[in-house]
């Protein structure tokens, strides 16, 4: 079965939101976390913030990336809660992370907590939307 053809036919919630407005919404959180990341990472880098900064939004990458493939490849609904459970949790720590080592600063790295708000709703609503999905197709 193909992959629109599956999704289609999973019950979901009457919240969920129509299936298009999931590339644009992923496009603009995709810049963001392009910009933000990749000061993460240039910092890193430059042994400007250490490893333990970094690693969460190395893991997060990872598992976000991850969760198409699982998602839609596999189609499998429980490893895809599982996955974004990992893609939340990642996302948390690092922002918790990057705030811890410069709080309330816009200058420096303190801008990517603050940048990466949107991807945390977006993420937190994608989350239980897919625990919501998993349960009703269990």
């Amino acid at each position: 079965m193909d992959t629109a053809s599956w999704y289609a036919m999973l019950l979901k919630p009457s919240w969920a939101p129509a299936a298009w407005l999931f590339g644009p919404v992923w496009t603009v959180l995709y810049v963001i976390m392009a910009a933000s990341f990749g000061t993460v990472f240039y910092k890193f880098f430059k042994k400007e913030i250490p490893a333990r900064v970094a690693l969460p939004f190395a893991l997060n990458i990872v598992f976000n990336v991850a969760y198409s493939p699982i998602q839609f490849g596999l189609q499998n609904n429980l490893l895809a809660a599982l996955d974004i459970l990992l893609v939340l949790g990642t996302l948390v720590w690092g922002m918790v992370a990057i705030w811890r080592l410069a709080p309330r600063s816009f200058s420096g790295v303190g801008w990517v907590a603050l940048a990466n708000i949107p991807y945390l709703l977006w993420v937190s609503f994608a989350t239980v939307l897919q625990l919501t999905i998993t349960y009703l197709n269990f």
